[in-house]
């Protein structure tokens, strides 16, 4: 097992890993204990009382966080006609149909998300088996599968991130940045839990929200007191 280095043993040292916190004091932990130089990522990972390998029971969805995530997202959208001007004025960096297709066949990935208008779907889907291995594939799910483009756009623009259970029941998203002042991080925050809680699977039954541990990308992980949502 690699060993952690210095910097992380010392402020590892300000959380107690048997504690709960309450969302505010774990944001300002995680503040507090990220070691980097660089303007770390606040990440949040959620472990939910579902049964990941049943379909009824799947938790998966979006979320506009109020503050953004601190990274501004390239957009590329899959549009003809009035819709590919549309998309162009509402911001997207990257527009095209067939053309965009072929680029991304020869291995261009210069984009974050994807958005398609559903009548481009069946030649997007020609790029299932590369879009879909790195998780860029247009999904209605997602809200990248939409004839509003407008708004599609702009919702990613702003924050938008797209949450999903992982095959251990878990759900990892980012929260901001670091240098985001705590009442935004703590804002963000709640908007993703309040979005898990009602994201919850009519089949899901006894304890839905089991455990949540918020960190800094190189930070120790700082335990979330539950009775806060329940």
């Amino acid at each position: 097992m690699p060993k952690h280095g210095k910097k992380y043993r010392e402020v590892a040292q300000l959380v107690n890993a048997e504690t709960l916190y309450d969302p505010s004091e774990a944001i300002e932990l995680v503040k507090k204990t990220a070691p980097a130089k660089f303007d770390e990522t606040v990440d949040v990972a959620v472990r939910l009382g579902v049964d990941p390998r049943k379909q009824d029971q799947a938790v998966r969805g979006v979320v506009v966080l109020p503050h953004g995530t601190g990274k501004t997202k390239r957009v590329l959208v899959f549009a003809k006609g009035e819709k590919a001007k549309e998309a162009e004025a509402a911001g997207a960096d990257y527009v095209g149909d067939a053309d965009m297709i072929n680029k991304i066949q020869q291995g261009w990935f210069e984009f974050d998300v994807c958005v398609a208008t559903p009548d481009m779907m069946s030649e997007v889907g020609k790029l299932g088996r590369i879009l879909g291995g790195k998780g860029l594939m247009p999904n209605p799910k997602a809200g990248t599968v939409t004839f509003d483009v407008t708004k599609a756009v702009q919702e990613i623009k702003a924050g938008k991130i797209e949450y999903r259970l992982d095959k251990a029941g878990q759900i990892h998203a980012p929260l901001g940045k670091v240098s985001f002042e705590a009442e935004k991080l703590q804002e963000n925050f709640k908007a993703l839990v309040d979005a898990l809680v009602r994201a919850k699977p009519a089949a899901a039954k006894g304890v839905y929200l089991k455990n949540i541990a918020v960190s800094s990308t190189m930070g120790p992980s700082v335990r979330v007191n539950l009775q806060s949502f329940r």
